[in-house]
């Protein structure tokens, strides 16, 4: 089809509106209001265009294209009207470009200059509103305001938080929070999406007057370091300091990005970052020089394994570290003799790695992220996504919008639980029972995919025979679930064209872990739902680069790629690269190494098991007796203060390399600011530190350490600095001419046939009674991350979240005598912490929550170091616990 526009012939497809055949023609026409992949809304009327037979201007963005329409964007009478609009918007506020903090990056003034327009034209009202500045991240000053509306569908249409809408009308029209409310009053989550796409200086950052302009800054293109999202984010740096963060319009997340990935990149400049390296003398730590800590750590650590030998050493490598540090730090730990190398995998997706691998052969997500728009069924569990992973939380409630039918298994009522199609409230520890259950009413009503059962799997009928007892009024006592419910999920699932499993660590943090995953691979094979767009069994990555660190190597059993130590031909290879002789015999895991004696010294490689591991006490403990420890980090963690040897790291932002994010997308991390003080990347303090232990010259860069990965592990075969330069590579991608393989498992599992696992329903290792009446879950939060030690040093994040909590159900609440503020002490049998009371519906009667971030209420004083079988993770979702008011 074709039209006209400015007499050139353009070509377009039924859809288009005109303002998108003429962009795609190389012709201009402006916009304030257009905001990609949201609906048109004409407000700004700065696009209307003049089409022959109308009778008036129309708003391009906003009118379809037709067959055989005449368009001028340029006329005098289209040019005429521009101006006009231009003044009443200059004239309608307070657009002092001299003073705003959006000039060189305002479209209304780059309008402006373009159409020669002013201000004055028009009698400039007062100011009705007061400029907002009540919250720590964006100030909202609505006499610059021009009513464009952007703000508002990003908000609704783009996030999905529905935080802000129109209010008012007229003169009095505004945008509102809540019910007019402040930003920080209302459901508002500061994502800034909202801040990226204003295209005046009404919404800025609360600290933009103390920095340079965004036009003042060089735009640094690099991975967001915070969840395994893998946002591609653009730092703006000046004066060697990120002025700026912005979300990459052109990457996978299309610029979004949550509060932390825009606003709490401030850690990298904090004061407290270690800047020189420090070595215990007469119990204290102080400074020391690059060549002593470095003899010092190398010296002792080659003592230790020459007397106790390789086994005495235990190594944590790091899910915040870069896919070259993580494969440099493994290939140390072996070329010493030991495969007593893991990383935090232990205590998030041991069990997905385990059971994954055991099902299919592969232990990774199947499909992307963005696939999420051709799921017909979303089935959600054990996964506060709109916190742990709020970008791509958007996509799933996008998709909701979009027509998706939401199903949430979960206790507590986590944000998606707003916008499911069914909520079914299990008993936490209980899921291995309502998956049963779901596949029990699919095989009952014979919706289960017998064609795809016949060709790509084995073991159907073992698992046919072990669902018989898992009747939907047996798993109604097991898991609270009622049967309805659990028949109108089974048929939800069964019954759609593509289904896809998101899960995260409420599923994987039991001592029944494995299994668990291993029932939600058969649910997902019993229905066909694998191999295909929409269709799939996607385990959400925690950390940035949890899925490098695995791909790596840094597990005990295998070697990068997943190649297994104890595999001859796949050791060799590694021997053949390395120069080394390496040991076939798998090594301790992580919960192991600080559970033994037989592990005499420890390098721990940013990681801090002083807050993250179960059971802290026992952690602190076995950290004490070690003969040495080494800690590389960024700052002096509650770990690194225990250590005989601290060597200062840089941050993501000080360094380049690579992530692997939850798709097992391969993508580029830029140093953009230098290090603060002596502090160094963790691969150069690796190379340093191999050299002194005898080991030869390192890589000489991270690029050649890509390359030398790209030998090592053949899924990164085809993975190379040059093709990532601009967008990731979805492993595996075996060869330099491998476009990457979004989709696994399309034609055949990498194990040959899919394997059905039957499991067992079982209750928590540790359950309620007289002395600790409660069920103890932990988890995260959306404004902090991990152990706290990035974002509890971003001072706008501690603000909103300064202190640890723990949600308790009202009917509790009351029978305690608990009231809403007040301070608790929870208690386990292992230990006790000071907390804040949320008397909230949130969690279940019976059943309270408490984010892990807080080292000065450590939740994991409480957890329960029982583990998992196979992943040997300990059970953080579900304990024992008691609550007494102060």
């Amino acid at each position: 089809m074709e039209l006209t526009i400015n007499d050139m012939t353009c070509a377009f497809t039924p859809g288009q509106t005109i303002l998108d055949v003429a962009g795609a023609h190389g012709i201009f026409i402006p916009t304030l209001c257009r905001l990609p992949n949201c609906t048109p809304t004409g407000a700004c009327r700065i696009c209307v265009v003049e089409v022959w037979g109308a009778r008036t201007l129309v708003a391009s963005c906003a009118a379809p294209a037709a067959e055989g329409m005449i368009v001028h964007t340029d006329s005098d009478r289209v040019l005429r009207a521009r101006r006009t609009i231009l003044r009443l918007m200059l004239d309608s506020g307070n657009h002092d470009c001299l003073l705003c903090p959006a000039a060189g990056d305002c479209a209304l003034q780059s309008l402006a200059f373009r159409y020669g327009v002013g201000t004055g034209a028009f009698e400039r009202p007062r100011p009705r509103y007061r400029p907002e500045t009540g919250n720590p991240f964006i100030v909202r000053d609505f006499s610059k305001c021009i009513l464009c509306g952007r703000c508002v569908q990003a908000c609704n249409e783009i996030q999905v938080n529905e935080a802000i809408d129109y209010g008012y009308r007229g003169a009095a029209a505004k945008i509102v929070a809540g019910c007019d409310t402040a930003l920080a009053q209302s459901d508002c989550v500061f994502c800034g999406e909202c801040l990226q796409v204003c295209p005046v200086g009404a919404l800025s950052a609360h600290d933009a007057r103390k920095k340079p302009r965004l036009c003042e800054t060089r735009p640094v293109r690099s991975t967001c370091a915070y969840c395994g999202v893998g946002c591609q984010v653009d730092l703006h740096v000046a004066g060697g300091r990120i002025a700026h963060v912005r979300g990459a319009e052109d990457g996978h997340n299309e610029g979004s990005l949550c509060v932390k990935g825009r606003f709490a990149l401030d850690f990298a400049s904090h004061p407290d970052r270690l800047k020189t390296p420090l070595v215990r003398r007469d119990g204290e730590l102080v400074p020391a020089s690059w060549d002593e800590a470095l003899d010092l750590a190398a010296g002792r650590l080659a003592a230790i394994r020459d007397a106790h030998g390789p086994g005495s050493l235990g190594f944590l490598s790091s899910a915040r570290c870069t896919n070259e540090e993580n494969y440099l730090f493994q290939k140390l730990a072996r070329r010493m003799g030991t495969n007593n190398v893991d990383h935090c995998a232990r205590l998030c997706h041991a069990p997905t790695v385990t059971g994954l691998m055991q099902a299919f052969g592969s232990g990774a997500a199947t499909n992307p992220m963005d696939d999420i728009a051709n799921a017909e069924v979303i089935l959600v569990t054990g996964s506060n996504t709109t916190e742990t992973h709020p970008v791509f939380a958007a996509r799933v409630k996008r998709a909701v919008r979009a027509g998706a039918k939401l199903v949430v298994v979960d206790p507590r009522a986590v944000g998606l639980t707003r916008h499911a199609t069914l909520w079914l409230r299990q008993a936490p520890g209980t899921d291995i029972a309502w998956i049963n259950g779901l596949m029990h009413v699919i095989l009952r009503e014979g919706l289960e995919n017998r064609e795809f059962i016949a060709a790509r799997t084995e073991g159907f009928e073992a698992l046919r025979d072990s669902l018989a007892a898992f009747t939907p009024e047996h798993v109604q006592e097991l898991t609270g679930i009622p049967a309805a419910q659990l028949e109108e999920a089974a048929r939800l699932y069964a019954r759609a064209g593509a289904a896809t499993i998101l899960y995260c660590m409420g599923i994987t943090q039991h001592a029944c872990g494995t299994d668990t995953v291993q029932a939600l691979a058969s649910l997902a094979m019993l229905c066909g739902h694998v191999g295909r767009p929409g269709a799939g069994v996607n385990p959400l990555r925690g950390q940035n680069n949890v899925q490098g660190a695995c791909d790596m190597g840094a597990l005990p059993n295998v070697l990068p790629g997943y190649r297994r130590v104890d595999d001859d031909a796949a050791r060799r290879h590694a021997e053949g690269l390395w120069g080394a002789e390496l040991s076939g015999k798998p090594g301790l895991t992580a919960t192991e190494m600080i559970a033994t004696d037989r592990v005499r010294a420890m390098f721990v490689m940013g990681e801090n098991p002083m807050v993250s591991d179960a059971d802290v006490g026992h952690v602190r403990g076995r950290l004490e007796k070690l003969d040495f420890l080494v800690v590389q980090d960024i700052f002096l963690t509650e770990t690194a203060r225990l250590a005989d040897v601290v060597l200062p790291a840089a941050s993501a932002a000080e360094k380049d390399g690579t992530f692997t994010n939850t798709d097992r997308r391969v993508q580029r991390v830029r140093a953009a600011v230098p290090c603060p003080g002596q502090a160094l990347p963790d691969w150069r303090i690796l190379n340093m530190l191999s050299e002194r232990l005898g080991f030869g010259p390192g890589p000489e860069s991270p690029e050649a350490a890509m390359a030398e990965i790209a030998l090592a592990a053949p899924i990164y075969g085809g993975v190379d600095y040059r093709r990532i330069e601009s967008e990731g590579l979805v492993w595996p991608c075996p060869d330099r001419n491998h476009p990457g393989t979004p989709i696994l498992h399309r034609e055949s599992f990498p194990r040959g046939k899919g394997r059905f696992v039957p499991v067992h329903a079982q209750p928590p290792a540790e359950t309620p009674d007289a002395d600790y009446p409660l069920t103890l879950g932990t988890g995260r939060v959306l404004e902090h991350y991990h152990t706290g030690t990035m974002t509890r040093r971003s001072e706008g994040l501690n603000r909103i979240v300064p202190e640890c909590f723990v949600e308790m159900n009202p009917s509790d609440a009351a029978r305690l005598g608990v009231v809403q503020g007040q301070r608790v002490r929870v208690a386990s049998r292992r230990g006790e912490i000071t907390v804040r009371a949320q008397v909230t519906g949130r969690v279940a009667e019976g059943h309270v929550f408490i984010p892990f971030h807080f080292a000065e209420a450590a939740a994991n004083v409480l957890t329960n170091p029982a583990l998992d079988p196979l992943a040997r993770i300990p059970e953080f979702k579900a304990c024992a616990v008691r609550v007494t008011p102060e």
